[in-house]
């Protein structure tokens, strides 16, 4: 008996982390770079570009965010498959990549879990957390916040068309604001609160 209550005791002891990691949300890059990569990352050791080491990462970046990423989950040089990490998901390895990059001088959006459905984001929440950057000051010629005499101009062949607009990306404005996990309903909305401007319903 008291044999059996020891081996029950041992099974729960080591599946336990194993169950809380299951429900509970997956890292974010941050606590992956913390708990695994800063092992060789942190100092440069065995090779690895060093966090904060903006020369050694420049080079890296140009591959993309899915390029590193795929070097990451098979393992390159020194480094093993997923970083001596198997219980790490692809995503969090991916998060973490983001994370390094813009610890060493990248502007990445932080990656997204396709998988989880989240909320929209409205129009006033994607302006403030990026459009604000150039159309808040009018920066590259870029019509400003609720300026309705020049943003007319630009609606005269339709929304749609000035979504798609943003969307593709135009001048010196990048495909989607420069946030490629927008959708295209949120770039509609976007859209609409950069024309109408604070204080206004989406």
């Amino acid at each position: 008996m008291i044999k059996h209550i020891l081996m029950v005791a041992a099974i729960l002891v080591f599946t336990a982390p194993l169950v809380a990691r299951a429900q509970s949300a997956e890292l974010s890059g941050k606590e992956v770079v913390e708990a695994v990569c800063a092992k060789c990352h942190a100092s440069g050791a065995n090779g690895a570009p060093r966090i904060g080491d903006q020369q050694a990462w420049k080079k890296r970046a140009s591959r993309g965010l899915s390029g590193l990423t795929a070097n990451a989950l098979n393992g390159i040089r020194q480094m093993p498959s997923h970083g001596g990490n198997q219980s790490l998901s692809d995503f969090e390895i991916k998060s973490a990549v983001a994370y390094m990059v813009n610890q060493s001088g990248g502007r990445w959006t932080e990656p997204v879990d396709k998988r989880v459905k989240s909320a929209p984001r409205t129009g006033e929440e994607i302006v403030k957390a990026q459009c604000i950057k150039c159309h808040e000051t009018g920066k590259g010629g870029a019509p400003k916040i609720g300026d309705r005499d020049a943003w007319i101009p630009r609606l005269k062949d339709g929304l749609d068309n000035t979504v798609r607009s943003a969307i593709n990306g135009h001048g010196g404005m990048p495909a989607r604001g420069g946030m490629a996990n927008l959708t295209d309903a949120e770039m509609r909305s976007a859209v609409i609160y950069l024309f109408r401007g604070p204080g206004t319903a989406n």
